[in-house]
């Protein structure tokens, strides 16, 4: 069954639209602030994410930003905002489709079918949380941890760019790409910024950072990410 994630704080709405989406055999889950919301993604992966922006805690811009950290399933921005900017800036944030409030649900609805239509197969493979032997990092919170759960500090920088390579876990990511989504295209040949910040996570996460188990080096070409799991963790 398709799981759908609604985040709004109009009690009445949400109702309406878990009413509705449930009779028409999808599984919901619903949350009425950004906090809850991303900790219900975490927990519960859904297919789909519908949200609205105008939350009591947090920005919704700022939840699209949270779950794209980690995950690639649909996200519809349902809203009030019916401005030029507040729609570029959430589908910048990442999100795949704006409706406006008030919305019909006929609209709606298709709008729905259309986004899981067009959502990448592995969409469901993707995880908030990633174990490892040595720490656990929670991309929905932004948090990482040894594994005997004490807190392992990070620059903004430091953590946008192992977010990046936790993206595409097993894949490499090429210097030009790290240095475009980090730092902006004006830095896209400044090589010695990824060497700099990649030294300081290995010194912060890998049991021995001359000789690194996750973020490993291609050289030449950028740099990989590869969790091992505690069970074939190599001596």
């Amino acid at each position: 069954m398709t799981r759908i994630l609604i985040v709004d704080d109009d009690a009445a709405l949400l109702r309406a639209l878990r009413i509705n989406l449930t009779a028409r055999r999808y599984d919901v889950s619903t949350a009425a602030d950004g906090a809850t919301a991303l900790t219900v993604a975490a927990r519960n992966p859904p297919d789909l994410a519908i949200i609205d922006l105008g939350l009591p805690d947090l920005d919704g811009v700022t939840v699209v930003e949270g779950l794209r950290g980690w995950t690639r399933v649909p996200i519809i921005v349902l809203s009030a905002r019916d401005t030029e900017f507040a729609k570029v800036d959430a589908l910048d944030a990442g999100a795949d489709d704006y409706v406006t409030k008030p919305f019909g649900m006929d609209e709606l609805l298709a709008r729905i079918r259309a986004a899981l239509r067009r959502a990448a197969p592995a969409a469901g493979a993707d995880t908030a949380i990633v174990t490892t032997a040595d720490f656990v990092l929670d991309l929905a919170a932004k948090r990482l941890s040894t594994t005997a759960g004490e807190p392992v500090r990070l620059t903004p920088t430091e953590w946008h760019l192992l977010e990046i390579l936790v993206r595409h876990r097993h894949k490499v990511v090429a210097h030009r790409q790290l240095l475009h989504e980090v730092w902006g295209p004006a830095y896209d040949t400044e090589t010695n910024y990824l060497r700099v910040h990649l030294a300081n996570l290995r010194r912060k996460i890998e049991p021995d950072p001359a000789s690194p188990r996750y973020l490993r080096t291609e050289p030449g070409i950028g740099y990989r990410f590869t969790p091992t799991p505690p069970e074939v963790r190599p001596e």
